[in-house]
């Protein structure tokens, strides 16, 4: 089976084996408790639909791409240049990052044909893999920038000078550091010169490793060991300054996530588990034990899951640290799905930097064990670790020691290490679970920010990326997940590859595909155009500034903050009152009787509800008019009693209560000949179309909000169309000018396939009884057609009936004896079963067989009268 359970979940609760099932029983087993907890996941956790949906030609977006050049995956933002680097195929870009459709510089780096022959010799292709894809893009000094590429599966590294942003051709071996796959999981990171990569350093790439180059030092690395890194996809790396004023006098560390293979858990197939790996930055490998290798290479298990249905999120895509000012403040998000299975389900989940330093400085290790002299398990280590404690950077403590730098850690120590570089304790999530779960979307990138909103508080905003090429943008508010908006950042239905974040002077995402850069703002708040609107969009960037009458931006409006309008808990009842919408200004629509019209109601937000009123009367699905899942109402067949005036009034419900607002108005008019009085909209005063239903609602301006609801109306929810497929109404029918005309036309279609059906029942039955498969009125009407002169026995089975028991006698003489079976036909007395050639003519005592036997009648076994 390629597909994973979620019966794998429960791994992560402990050493669990599955009992053997046959593999039959296992799928369907599988498939029914997968569904089963799809359908709970689908209906549990703190997910949210966005409040708004914006297609790539709604919004301003600046978009880079070169004809023939892809792979724009490779991002290095520096903002003290403001200037944005992109490393593609074959090509290194500087780009304005205030503007990133502006190219300053453009570096060609391809590959000689003699390396690129080579290349497809070993079985590469020779457009695609034989190329030089940039990979690494990292800042060396103020002047310099560290570049490697694939270089056709010969990965290659050189110097990039920015003064004339050429090569300086000291090209380096790029084992190590760069994947020779342009598939391949890859990370890197520059640390004080020095490059931290997570990448496969043999061609195959059968051989990952975690690494560090340094000019002045040789390469160090991981142990070449399935209880190392078993198969892993890295994802991310980065450094947490933990020695700057640390009181033990600790090192820094670098943290690197990626999914592997476990190596803990037993299971019918490969189990993914997300990690979360750590070695010291002044790492200098041992003595004699564990040369060249780390010495602090220490993994955890990173949890993300629903423990109250036992599903695991267990596929780690991306991680974003949001720093802090000190390393115990730090938050790392992550961005997860499951592996069994395209479910579209994906979560983000949070982490807090003191709990994995709590898990790597005081966690279990775990140990292998071997069972039954050929199997190897793991299980905790319930010995006492030696001293200086495995894996542990050198603190204030080991210098006491005499122990100032790996090299001088005692070999126990060390061999430890070796055997013993997984831990038994998990990281956990804050809250014990995902910060947010999105249904049919699969996030592939992240980007957080931390933002002050107008009202003092602190809000974690995070952006998502995901494979269709669509931003999302969420927040956290009093525990609850409220998703601003999505914005179609890609042309195309793309995984957005690179996600990053500017957050100095205008904030700027800038999102890597194989087709290009796009660059898009935090916050498209001119996109609200009414107070209401802007507050209801819950955007912690966004506020409703009442003297110029538009929702601004608060970070880059020089306006007096306490005079704008902003809440996260979407109250919008502080928007101060707007002009009434009058009458005269309603959309006047001249309609022919009988013709259809349609009235177009856009609302933006999918949370909102739409009411469509008649002259201050609902109209709901009962009514002769169609409501379109787009908003729009349907008019067919137009009648004078459809004249008046039609208001599409929208419904949205926050912070406990419902905020109405009058979208659009429409006065609708027949055309009708002059001697035909016309039944107007002009005759309905407003007062009577405003109180006619008596639901309150006033018409108002769009930013009027009402707190009143209509009693008479239940509202439903707006069904959520994702962008990708919006423009595709849910209702496809074509609906002629009269309604009674197509319940006409669908009775006869019914009645011609009922009458098809009876043709196609009499043709059976008629064809069957010519084959003579039916029972004996068939056959007497058979024969009555075909003319012969043949009768049907008085019972079909009568004589086989007889000859199959032989009745005992009066004293009980004779026992029943069974009649000779010799196969499908029973002919004793036929001498050498030839058929004799005796005459067909029919007699009152002969059977009903056509073939007969010179001494005894033939009897067929199934009793069939056949020609």
């Amino acid at each position: 089976m390629n597909q994973y359970s979620p019966l794998d979940a429960m791994a992560f609760k402990g050493n669990l084996t599955l009992p053997k099932i046959p593999e039959s029983n296992m799928a369907l087993s599988v498939l029914g408790v997968f569904l089963g907890l799809l359908l709970e996941v689908s209906t549990h956790g703190p997910s949210s639909v966005p409040r708004s949906s914006w297609k790539h030609d709604d919004v301003d977006l600046l978009e880079f791409w070169e004809p023939d050049v892809f792979n724009y995956t490779t991002l290095l933002l520096s903002e003290e240049r403001g200037v944005l680097y992109v490393g593609a195929r074959e090509a290194v870009y500087e780009l304005n990052m205030s503007n990133v459709s502006v190219k300053s510089n453009r570096l060609h780096w391809k590959v000689p044909e003699r390396e690129k022959a080579m290349c497809i010799l070993k079985g590469k292709s020779k457009e695609t893999d034989c190329r030089n894809y940039i990979r690494v893009l990292q800042v060396l000094d103020e002047d310099t920038l560290y570049v490697c590429g694939t270089y056709a599966f010969q990965p290659l590294c050189d110097y990039l000078s920015l003064q004339g942003f050429s090569l300086q051709d000291r090209g380096e071996d790029g084992r190590g550091k760069c994947s020779f796959d342009p598939a391949q999981s890859f990370t890197s990171m520059m640390v004080d010169g020095e490059l931290y990569s997570g990448t496969a350093y043999n061609f195959l790439g059968s051989e990952p490793i975690i690494s560090r180059s340094s000019p002045s030092q040789s390469l160090l690395r991981t142990e070449y060991s399935t209880s190392w890194l078993n198969e892993p996809s890295f994802v991310f790396a980065d450094v947490i300054r933990e020695g700057q004023d640390s009181p033990d006098g600790d090192d820094d560390k670098i943290y690197y996530f990626f999914t592997e293979v476990s190596v803990e858990y037993e299971f019918f197939g490969k189990l993914l588990i997300p990690r979360i790996a750590r070695v010291c930055k002044g790492d200098l490998g041992g003595q004699r034990t564990l040369q060249k290798k780390w010495t602090s290479f220490l993994k955890a298990k990173l949890v993300c899951s629903m423990p109250e249905l036992n599903f695991v999120f267990n596929v780690v895509h991306d991680v974003f640290i949001l720093k802090a000012a000190h390393w115990r403040d730090t938050i790392i998000y992550g961005v997860f799905t499951s592996q069994w299975g395209n479910v579209g389900l994906s979560a983000v989940c949070a982490y807090n930097m003191s709990s994995v330093h709590e898990v790597f400085s005081k966690g279990k290790f775990m140990q292998k064990a071997t069972v039954e002299q050929s199997h190897t398990k793991w299980v905790r280590f319930n010995g006492i670790p030696p001293s200086p404690r495995p894996g542990a950077c050198i603190s204030r403590l080991n210098r006491r020691q005499n122990i100032s730098s790996s090299l001088q850690l005692p070999d126990k120590t060390l061999q430890f290490v070796k055997d013993h570089p997984l831990l038994e304790d998990p990281v956990l999530p804050i809250g014990n679970g995902p910060r947010l779960i999105t249904k049919d979307v699969n996030y592939t990138q992240i980007a957080v920010e931390r933002v002050q909103a107008l009202d003092g508080n602190i809000y974690d905003v995070i952006f998502t990326g995901t494979d269709k090429g669509f931003l999302h943008k969420s927040l956290l508010v009093d525990g609850e997940v409220h998703t601003v908006e999505e914005i179609q950042l890609l042309k195309n239905a793309e995984p957005i590859k690179t996600l990053l974040l500017s957050s100095r002077g205008s904030r700027f995402l800038y999102a890597g595909s194989d087709s290009g850069v796009v660059q898009s703002p935090t916050a498209f708040c001119e996109k609200n155009p009414s107070c209401v609107d802007c507050v209801l969009a819950r955007d912690p960037y966004c506020a409703w500034d009442p003297r110029s009458a538009a929702c601004v931006n608060i970070f880059q409006q020089d306006a007096d903050r306490r005079k704008l309008f902003q809440s996260l808990k979407g109250d919008a009842g502080i928007c101060p009152p707007a002009a009434r919408l009058a009458v005269s200004e309603y959309r006047q629509v001249l309609v022919k009787p009988g013709a259809s019209v349609d009235l177009s109601c856009l609302v933006r937000s999918n949370l909102a509800q739409v009411l469509w009123k008649l002259d201050g009367r609902v109209l709901t699905e009962a009514s002769r008019f169609l409501l379109l899942e787009e908003n729009g109402l349907l008019i067919y067949s137009v009648t004078p009693e459809d004249a008046g005036r039609y208001e599409c009034w929208s419904v949205e419900s926050s912070a406990g209560k419902n905020f109405t607002r009058l979208v659009m108005g429409y006065t609708l008019r027949l055309e009708l000949p002059e001697n035909v009085p016309s039944v107007s909209a002009s005759t309905i005063t407003p007062e009577e179309g405003n109180d006619g239903d008596g639901s309150g609602l006033t018409p108002a301006h769009t930013d009027a909000p009402s707190l009143t609801t209509p009693p008479s109306v239940a509202f439903k929810p707006r069904s959520y169309i994702p962008p990708e497929v919006s423009n595709v109404p849910t209702r496809t029918e074509t609906l002629e000018p009269s309604a009674k005309q197509i319940q006409d036309d669908i009775s006869v279609a019914l009645l011609l396939l009922f009458l098809l059906f009876f043709l196609l029942f009499l043709a059976a039955l008629a064809y069957n009884c010519y084959k003579g498969y039916l029972p004996e009125p068939c056959l007497r009407l058979r024969a009555a057609l075909l003319g012969s002169e043949k009768t049907p026995p008085q019972s079909e089975y009568a004589e086989c009936e007889a000859g199959l028991t032989e009745k005992t006698d009066r004293n009980g003489a004779h026992p029943l004896r069974p009649l000779r079976d010799t196969g499908y036909e029973t002919e004793p007395e036929t001498g050498n079963g030839g058929v004799p050639s005796s005459s067909f003519e029919d007699t009152s005592d002969s059977p009903m067989f056509d073939v007969q036997s010179a001494s005894q009648s033939i009897e067929y076994a199934d009793g069939d009268a056949t020609d």
